[in-house]
């Protein structure tokens, strides 16, 4: 396959798998001024050969819709990218080590910027204190954030440049006081040390299939110019799409800006790992219930300014607690404006983990997207796992319950929270097809729905994420194994190569197995991504 950045007329994908609705055993697909045209067999296909433009020969290869990722940091994780990096780091002094390496290779920053420690995965069971940081730095400024990116370690020398500097214990710091260091670690990056981290994370998500990424951005997570750059960056159409969100009680905000809503991490509540989850019961491994930052009140005037302004509302909530406001909020605005106004709206609840029955009934009721991370569990999840130590086994196992929330009907959209867990969608539907909770597992075709038209609903399009004529040309090509059918009454154990069973197939994800090599990322007819090679 050759190379080209700008999109042709009309090209002829033929000899491959094409993963379509509209005809379960398409081996060819045309696009047209940036749009699906035909999908069909490679023997009608010859009727298209001397009409196009651009022919390309798949050998084999499988096209389906590119991936969204419906919930991102762009900058953070293009400086995750290319800066520190400790979501591996085996120990305790192992991160040391690598700060240290880094201060030294960075002798010009302003601020050393580094992201991903969880020392709840180190055998020290600690994070660092000041004093080790401040040596391991020289004396630096330095923001670390968690990998969950709710609290963060910092050193004496980032306190000193915070105006009204938190206090200088060495607990990492988490709420106004995060909130504050963070902002002074953000403020050192440069405009263009901010586009290249930006370009580094859409060049990335591209060269992973991922044609649309929902950035979720916010005074308290980045700031005005961020949002405004990347959203400038992506107009360009060198990448992957951006749907931009404003984390603000401020609806004309959220519009001057360019954003989709006032919407994306508008905090609720914390994090889980950072005992920041607002939780009905104590932790069990802390005595209290974690930060509430909005109650009902305040998310039923939210969910109102945003209905009759005709922008979507959205919430972060993860605790238990937290997502009873949402839900109580959201219904006392339907009581106000009428069910049928929010719930053509299309709110939004990002993370969405500690749901119950009663929270996931009335997630259907009021038409509420469940914007969800797979990763979590797969990273978090588990008898022995970060769930399970803070909650006890018992209130971890209903964490994240995907196959409730389908049956009940809830929309959902898969995303990463990238760089709180990488930039992976086989790896996401992967997570959901085999999450750590046998029953919260849904089968690998409802979970790449949910990655990819899923992502297209969030924002209001019923029209795309699906390769059917007429639908946005926002297509993978990847390099697999055998495609296989998953039996409708066995989500995880049970697959079918048998082409009469009428069903487009999909990559074998079972545990073990390689993932799916992503060879070309095209978006609205334009190439954004080839592999070398191909």
């Amino acid at each position: 396959m050759s190379e080209s950045s700008a999109p042709t007329e009309t090209v002829l994908l033929r000899r491959g798998e094409v993963h379509s609705p509209a005809d379960p055993f398409a081996t060819a697909m045309v696009v047209e001024r940036g749009q699906v045209a035909w999908v069909g067999s490679e023997g009608a296909a010859d009727a298209f050969a001397d009409g196009v433009d651009e022919v390309v020969d798949l050998d084999g290869a499988l096209v389906t819709p590119a991936f969204t990722d419906a919930h991102v940091h762009t900058t953070t994780t293009g400086l995750a990218l290319t800066g520190l990096d400790l979501s591996d780091a085996p120990s305790l002094p192992a991160a040391l080590a690598r700060v240290r390496e880094f201060a030294a290779a960075r002798p010009g920053d302003r601020v050393l910027l580094g992201h991903g420690w969880d020392s709840a995965a180190w055998p020290e069971g600690r994070p660092p204190t000041r004093a080790e940081l401040d040596e391991a730095t020289g004396g630096r400024p330095l923001y670390l954030s968690r990998i969950d990116v709710h609290s963060a370690v910092v050193t004496t020398a980032l306190l000193d440049l915070t105006p009204g500097a938190p206090g200088r214990a060495d607990a990492p710091l988490t709420g106004d006081a995060h909130h504050a260091v963070r902002a002074t670690a953000l403020g050192a990056v440069t405009p263009a040390q901010r586009a290249d981290a930006q370009r580094a994370a859409l060049a990335h998500a591209a060269s992973l299939g991922i044609g649309t990424v929902h950035e979720c951005a916010g005074p308290e997570i980045s700031s005005e110019d961020d949002l405004t750059g990347l959203l400038r960056l992506a107009a360009e159409g060198d990448g992957p799409r951006v749907v931009g969100y404003w984390a603000e009680q401020d609806v004309d905000k959220a519009r001057e800006l360019g954003a989709a809503g006032a919407a994306g991490d508008l905090f609720v509540d914390g994090s889980l790992g950072s005992h920041t989850a607002c939780l009905h019961h104590p932790y069990t491994d802390a005595d209290h219930t974690g930060l509430a930052h909005l109650d009902a009140d305040a998310v039923a005037s939210h969910v109102v300014a945003c209905t009759e302004a005709g922008i979507q509302a959205g919430f972060h909530a993860i605790g238990d607690a937290a997502l009873t406001a949402v839900v109580e909020g959201v219904r006392a605005a339907a009581e106000k404006l009428g069910l049928a106004r929010v719930r053509a709206a299309r709110h939004r609840v990002e993370h969405a983990e500690m749901l119950t029955p009663e929270t996931i009934a009335a997630f259907a009721e009021l038409g509420l997207t469940a914007s969800v991370q797979p990763a979590f569990d797969a990273l978090w999840g588990g008898t022995d796992g970060m769930y399970a130590r803070r909650l006890g086994a018992d209130r971890a196992r209903t964490l994240n319950p995907f196959a409730a929330l389908l049956r009940a009907g809830v929309p959902l959209a898969f995303g990463s929270d990238s760089p709180v867990t990488p930039l992976d969608p086989w790896g996401t539907v992967r997570a959901a097809a085999f999450h750590r909770t046998p029953e919260h597992r849904i089968s690998v075709r409802a979970a790449f729905t949910a990655h990819t038209r899923g992502g297209w609903r969030a924002v209001g399009r019923d029209d795309a994420g699906v390769l059917v004529p007429g639908a946005p040309a926002d297509y993978a090509v990847w390099r697999t194994g055998d495609l296989v059918v998953q039996a409708p009454d066995d989500r995880v154990a049970r697959w079918s190569t048998d082409p009469r069973s009428g069903t487009p197939g999909l990559p074998d994800l079972t545990p073990g197995r390689d993932l799916p090599v992503c060879l070309r990322t095209v978006v609205g007819g334009r190439t954004v991504f080839v592999r070398p090679g191909e």
